[in-house]
C-alpha cells in the first residue's frame, strides 16, 4: 500500500551527499534540502467539489515536501479531476473504491490507514462532513475514516478537514452542528476561507489555498511546546519621517520576525505580531498590527506585553528619529547646503517591556556589523534581559538564511550548533524550542 516516490529517494540522496560547491566554503543549508514532511504517511481523500482542482497543486506540494501520499478518490470527486492526475502527481495508485481487488484482503477502508499519520480530506464536503459526524459507513471515505485508529491503545491517525463549500451550506444550521461534532470526535479543521465561490456568490465556504493548507499540515506535526503560551513579537524596520516624503529607516525586510510568529503559532502558541513598514504576508493563525515608526510600536507594544508570557523584539528599531517632521517636502535650494536636522533618541521598546511589573520573558535580537559577541554582551546587560540573539546585520538583513549568537548569563553559542547558515523559518523553530526550554526551566 505504501511506498517512496523514486523522486524523492533521488533528491533526499543527491541533498545529503552534496560536497559544496567547490569553493571550499559550507554552503547553507536550503528550504529545499530539509523537505518539511520527510517520512510522513498521509492519506489524502478528496469527496466531491469543484476544490479538487486545488487538490492536485496540494499534493505536488506534499510529494515535493517528502510525504509518501496515498490518494482516496469519491465518486463525485471523479467528476471534477481524474484519477490519473493524482496517480501521476502521487506515484501510487489511486483508491476509488470500497470494493478494490487489489487489495489482498478486500478491505482497503482498513489497510490505508494502517501505518499513516494522517488522513486529510481536502476538499471535504458538506455531505462527507455530515457522513463522518453520523457515523456512516456508506462509501470509501467515510468508511476509512471510521475505521482508521483513533484510540491511544494504538498509533491514532489523525483526521484534518478541509471544507469546500457553497456559503449557504457552510452556515447552514445542520452544517454548524455537524461541524460541532467531528471537531468533538477529534477532527482537526483547516478553514474555510471567505471569498468568491464558483458559484458566483462571495463568503465563508471555500476551501483554502494549496499553500495554506500545505502550512497548516507542516504546523499539525510540528511539536507544541508553546501551547497555551501568549507570544509578542516585533518583527521589520521602523521609519522616522523627516517629512511627508522622506524618512530613515534600515534594511530590515522583516522575514526573521515573520518567521518567529509562524514558527510560535506552529508551537502552540497566541501569537500577536506588531510590524514596521513591511511587505510579507501574514502567518495564518496570527494577530498583525502594523505600525510605521518607533514610537507607534512602543505605543502598541507596551499595553499589550504584560498579557503576554514571551517578548520576542525582533525589529530594528531606528535609534534615532528627526526631532520635528517638515509639514512639506524639503526641496534644494541651489545654495547646495542641506537642510539642519536635529535628532533625538527613540524609546527602547525592549529595554521599557522588561522593567515592567509584570513582565514577560523578554528575548531581544542584536544586528551588529563586528565584535558580535562582545557587543551582544554589552547589550544584553543594558537591556536586562536573559536572552539576546545576535547576527551580523548586512549578512542578514534581506537574506532568506541566517545563522545566530545565542547570548545569555552563561555565555554565549552559536545556532545552529554547527555554525551553518540555514533557512530563516527552520532557524526561527530552533529558536522557538530554545525559548520554550528556558520558560520550562524558569517555571520548574
Amino acid at each position: 500500500m505504501w511506498q517512496v516516490s523514486p523522486e524523492i529517494s533521488e533528491i533526499t540522496e543527491i541533498t545529503e551527499n552534496s560536497q559544496g560547491d567547490g569553493s571550499g566554503k559550507v554552503p547553507p543549508v536550503k528550504p529545499e534540502s530539509l523537505p518539511a514532511l520527510r517520512g510522513r504517511r498521509l492519506v489524502l481523500a478528496l469527496s466531491g467539489g469543484i476544490a479538487c482542482y486545488k487538490s492536485a497543486e496540494l499534493l505536488r506540494l506534499l510529494v515535493k515536501a517528502g510525504a509518501s501520499v496515498q490518494v482516496v478518490m469519491s465518486e463525485a470527486a471523479e467528476h471534477f479531476i481524474t484519477a490519473v492526475t493524482m496517480q501521476a502527481l502521487s506515484g501510487q495508485p489511486v483508491t476509488t473504491s470500497q470494493w478494490d481487488a487489489r487489495e489482498p484482503n478486500n478491505m482497503a477502508h482498513i489497510n490505508l490507514t494502517r501505518g499513516a499519520d494522517a488522513i486529510v480530506v481536502a476538499p471535504a464536503s458538506a455531505d462527507c462532513i455530515a457522513a463522518l459526524a453520523q457515523g456512516r459507513a456508506d462509501d470509501l471515505i467515510s468508511l476509512m475514516c471510521l475505521a482508521r485508529p483513533w484510540t491511544m491503545a494504538q498509533q491514532p491517525c489523525p483526521l484534518l478537514l478541509a471544507p469546500a463549500m457553497n456559503r449557504e451550506m457552510w452556515s447552514h444550521p445542520a452544517t454548524r452542528r455537524n461541524v460541532a461534532q467531528v471537531v468533538a470526535d477529534g477532527a482537526v479543521l483547516l478553514g474555510p476561507a471567505h471569498g468568491d465561490q464558483a458559484c458566483g456568490e462571495i463568503g465563508d465556504g471555500r476551501m483554502l489555498e494549496p499553500e495554506e493548507l500545505f502550512d497548516e499540515i507542516v504546523a499539525f506535526f510540528q511539536p507544541k511546546p508553546l501551547r497555551g503560551r501568549r507570544v509578542l513579537i516585533t518583527a521589520g524596520p521602523t521609519f522616522e519621517a523627516i517629512d511627508p516624503v522622506r524618512g530613515i529607516t534600515n534594511l530590515s525586510s522583516g522575514k526573521m520576525g515573520f518567521a518567529l510568529a509562524r514558527a510560535a503559532r506552529e508551537a502552540g502558541a497566541e501569537v500577536t505580531l506588531v510590524a514596521g513598514p513591511v511587505s510579507q504576508a501574514t502567518p495564518r493563525g496570527v494577530r498583525r498590527i502594523d505600525v510605521r515608526s518607533a514610537v507607534q510600536m512602543r505605543d502598541a507594544v507596551l499595553p499589550l506585553a504584560p498579557e503576554h508570557d514571551v517578548f520576542i523584539a525582533t525589529a530594528a528599531v531606528a535609534d534615532w528619529r528627526p526631532a520635528t517632521a517638515a509639514e512639506h517636502k524639503l526641496k534644494k535650494d541651489g545654495s547646495g547646503q542641506c537642510p539642519a536636522l536635529s535628532f533625538v533618541e527613540n524609546p527602547d521598546i525592549l529595554a521599557g517591556v522588561a522593567r515592567l511589573p509584570k513582565a514577560p520573558y523578554c528575548v531581544g535580537f542584536a544586528a551588529e556589523s563586528e565584535k558580535l559577541a562582545e557587543h551582544a554582551r554589552a547589550k544584553r546587560e543594558r537591556k536586562g534581559v536573559p536572552l539576546l540573539v545576535a547576527n551580523l546585520g548586512p549578512a542578514t538583513f534581506g537574506q532568506d538564511d541566517n545563522a545566530v549568537l545565542l547570548v545569555d548569563a552563561a555565555g554565549e553559542r552559536p545556532l545552529p550548533e554547527d555554525g551553518r547558515r540555514t533557512d530563516k523559518l527552520s532557524l526561527a523553530r530552533l529558536l522557538v524550542h530554545e525559548i520554550a526550554n528556558r520558560l520550562d526551566a524558569a517555571s520548574a
